[in-house]
């Protein structure tokens, strides 16, 4: 087991193309994309019934060793300051071994 840091991000659709390419920039190749979020942050509620799409909130997580996380903030933060959305950084732990990773 080792520390790795998750990054979750809850942001509107149509800027997810810009926070993908800023997570790659960073130098965090790998995510997962919820579409269709909803929910109550402190802008008020999310509505679910908007027919357009891009206007759909997406959940997206991510992992990066901690030393990646100064970089991921760097491209990150100026997106969310421009079009809005949040960011969120924990310490976890990855079960598969380091070794396991550098092998595939």
């Amino acid at each position: 087991m080792h520390l790795v840091k998750k990054i979750e991000i809850i942001a509107n659709s149509f800027e997810l193309s810009k926070i993908l390419d800023g997570l790659d920039h960073a130098g965090v190749h790998g995510h997962a994309v919820i579409r269709n979020v909803s929910g109550k942050g402190l802008r008020g509620d999310s509505t679910e019934d908007l027919d357009m799409t891009m206007l759909d909130n997406v959940y997206i997580i991510a992992f990066c060793m901690p030393e990646q996380i100064k970089p991921v903030i760097e491209h990150i933060r100026p997106l969310l300051n421009k079009f809005g959305g949040t960011c969120y950084i924990s310490d976890v732990m990855e079960i598969r071994s380091v070794k396991c990773i550098a092998s595939l």
